[in-house]
């Protein structure tokens, strides 16, 4: 399978952007049609035409149906769902698309997050009514286009593998798709019903899986380009120094080497090879001038967070009255979970190609932000927008780090410099030690009890920095930042007195989206502190929950699912049980671990996953995702923490951000509910139950509370 993003595609990206400009804007898809029918008409009128069937939608004379795929591919099956989503509506099997990557457009704008962004879990849920509608409309303009040539009625055609049929007649697409676009636009489209659907909801094989195996996939690691060179980059090694001078006399001598510049970012060495680049980059004398973090460690962020923790915050939810019903309580609690930063330690480390050719720019990247990805370049490269071009490649990893564009500048005043294409790749070193982490909190969890022994109140404090008051500060200028306060806000628990508020507290270093963001902060604080109020109202974990999701529906099926399904309180001899509950990306999810414990030594034996999601597009994509997002979380829950001593990430590699391994790893099991729900997302959501299902179970085991992340902090070993 040919990548179209491949740099000897025959279809320049420059050629498709003036394509696009025509369509005003929309999604394109490159489906290749095998099989289909071409009439004589159709092979004596010459070179083949694309056209365009509507602003989404382009359609070949000779039956190619072309889409780009708007959202970046780093894993999550988005190469796979969204053409699946086109296929259903012209009934063309999936497996025969061939997928492009969309360029900066604002065409390709995410309707749920204001921008051309891949994250949020939203690929799906942005794409579910758009890409439906817009294929439907293609239909039906086929469809019409076909009935005016015959005299047939439309509602006796169809549409079949790439045909429009009626009775016996048969047309291609490619023979009506000229007639179907002088049409004016249909009235009273619609998209097919679900009893209808021949793919959406039935395992699909994944579009990019033969690539992935052949090795002709392209990554942002894999780009070749003629002539090109190599950079590696110097940065400094406590956060937020410059560089105050620096002799490149040694690096200059040794072989392979053409030039060495100051960035913005450090210092760069360009030669001939990656390995003869580094070499170089590490014999610079380099002095650096320490910058405000010089004296900063996880000790004085943690001691600012606590202390900060004594102030109010900004309301986010206030239900009745907490504060009164807190005072005439008859039993209080409260406790104070602290969550470390991360790393997104994504298996591809940051990286990026820059060419100048014919006065513009092109970047060849794994970004999840191409219109980001587009202005970094050209801020860099001094150009306006239209002169910078962003080839999308596949993603080793995203996780929500390359929603960032600081290694792109560098690449670009390296190409701007050598007068070549340069590729400038991070070592594993410099992208643990210059990650935007995700941020540490400090969450205080109020609650208070009546005479009868209910819940009466709750009361829920979040303390954290704010990502998005850096990313994008316009949108949180005067509201609570929405990425700061998931799976807080929308508490499910029938507590008659609910009071959330949060607390914006900088830590004095940049924080960044890790996938799931606040959600795995919140639903460990949440989730952690209903088993404590549990044990305090002398009540079974899951019958507690239960008890208080009387009017939340979906909340109690996905949590009554896993209560069956783990077989909840008759776990074998010597297991124990935890379970944890969240809702977010308009996804429901319950999680039960099953652990065993001997002294500090912890097994997971497994962890069953119920999940409704709304309606699937491809089952084994879902499933595929909450395990790998279980695996995610595990491995942040056992070991995850970025350590920062003046001003130096102590954490370099994967020997000390220990990850989970294969002969660690428990059985995942992983249920679907069925639904007619529109669809939810599933990138993130099942990362952020592990922690406190694990916990939970933890407790179930050993009495002892755990308020604090990693588990390795607490003794504990696998």
């Amino acid at each position: 399978m040919s990548h179209a993003n491949s740099v000897d595609s025959p279809i320049s990206r420059r050629g498709f952007l003036k394509g696009a400009a025509a369509a005003s804007g929309g999604l394109i898809v490159a489906i290749h049609l095998p099989g289909c029918g071409r009439s004589d008409r159709s092979a004596s009128s010459g070179p083949p035409k694309v056209v365009e069937a509507n602003a989404w939608l382009r359609i070949g004379t000779d039956n190619s149906i072309t889409v780009l795929c708007d959202r970046s591919e780093m894993g999550q099956g988005v190469y796979t769902a969204l053409p699946t989503l086109i296929a259903e509506e012209l009934d063309v099997p999936p497996e025969r698309i061939k997928v492009e990557f969309a360029p900066p457009g604002d065409a390709y704008i995410n309707s749920l997050l204001g921008g051309q962004v891949t994250g949020g879990s939203t690929s799906v849920r942005d794409a579910w009514d758009k890409l439906r509608m817009a294929a439907a409309e293609a239909r039906t303009r086929l469809i019409l286009a076909a009935a005016k040539e015959w005299g047939a009625p439309p509602s006796a055609c169809s549409v079949v593998d790439g045909h429009v049929v009626f009775t016996s007649r048969r047309l291609p697409f490619g023979d009506l798709v000229e007639a179907a676009a002088a049409l004016p636009k249909p009235e009273n489209i619609a998209p097919k019903p679900r009893d209808k659907y021949r793919f959406i909801g039935k395992p699909q094989k994944r579009l990019d899986t033969p690539s992935k195996v052949d090795g002709t996939a392209q990554f942002g690691i894999d780009v070749r380009l003629p002539d090109m060179l190599y950079a590696a980059l110097a940065q400094p090694p406590e956060l937020g120094a410059t560089v105050r001078s620096f002799k490149a006399d040694k690096a200059q001598g040794m072989p392979g080497v053409r030039h060495v510049l100051q960035t913005s970012s450090g210092v760069a060495v360009i030669a001939d090879s990656w390995w003869q680049a580094k070499q170089a980059r590490d014999a610079l004398e380099i002095q650096w001038a320490p910058g405000p973090n010089a004296r900063l460690s996880n000790s004085t962020i943690y001691a600012g967070l606590r202390s900060a923790a004594r102030n109010n915050g900004k309301e986010v939810r206030n239900d009745g009255n907490a504060d009164a019903a807190l005072r005439s309580a008859a039993r209080r609690l409260e406790a104070t979970y602290e969550l470390p930063m991360l790393a997104h330690a994504t298996l591809e480390p940051q990286n990026c190609t820059v060419e100048f050719k014919d006065g513009a720019c092109h970047i060849y990247v794994p970004t999840q932000v191409q219109q980001m990805a587009q202005m970094a370049a050209a801020k860099a490269a001094g150009l306006p927008l239209e002169q910078v071009f962003v080839h999308t490649t596949f993603l080793g990893g995203g996780f929500g780090r390359r929603l960032e564009v600081d290694f792109i500048p560098d690449a670009v005043e390296c190409a701007k410099a050598a007068g070549k294409p340069v590729k400038l790749l991070w070592t594993r070193e410099d992208d643990m030690t210059h990650d935007k982490y995700r941020p540490p909190a400090v969450n205080i969890a109020q609650a208070g009890f009546g005479a009868d022994g209910k819940m009466s109140a709750f009361k829920l404090h979040l303390v954290a920095p704010s990502i998005t008051a850096r990313w994008a500060p316009d949108a949180v200028k005067d509201i609570v930042d929405p990425f700061a306060v998931e799976a807080a806000h929308n508490y499910p628990y029938g507590v008659p007195n609910v009071y959330v508020d949060y607390l914006r507290h900088e830590i004095g270093i940049d924080v960044g989206y890790w996938r799931s963001v606040s959600h795995a902060l919140n639903c460990f604080t949440v989730e952690c502190f209903m088993d404590e109020c549990a044990a305090t109202a002398g009540m079974d974990p899951y019958d507690f929950r239960r008890s208080l999701l009387t009017e939340q529906p979906r909340w109690q099926a996905v949590l009554d699912a896993a209560a069956r399904k783990v077989r909840w309180g008759q776990a074998p001899q010597g297991r124990y049980q935890g379970i944890a509950l969240m809702s977010g990306y308009d996804t429901y999810l319950a999680q039960v671990a099953e652990i065993s414990m001997e002294g500090n030594k912890l097994k997971i034996h497994r962890i069953v996953c119920v999940v409704d999601c709304g309606q699937v597009v491809n089952p084994d994509i879902v499933m595929a995702q909450a395990e790998g997002s279980i695996v995610f979380g595990l491995t942040a829950a056992l070991w995850g923490e970025v350590n920062i001593e003046n001003g130096r990430v102590r954490e370099r590699n994967f020997d000390s951000y220990r990850m989970l391994r294969m002969n660690e790893m428990p059985a995942i099991e992983v249920f679907l509910m069925d639904s007619d729900e529109k669809p939810g997302g599933m990138g993130e959501p099942a990362v952020a139950l592990v922690a406190p299902a694990l916990c939970n179970a933890i407790y179930a085991a050993t009495k002892k509370r755990i308020r604090s992340l990693p588990l390795a902090k607490h003794g504990i070993q696998v």
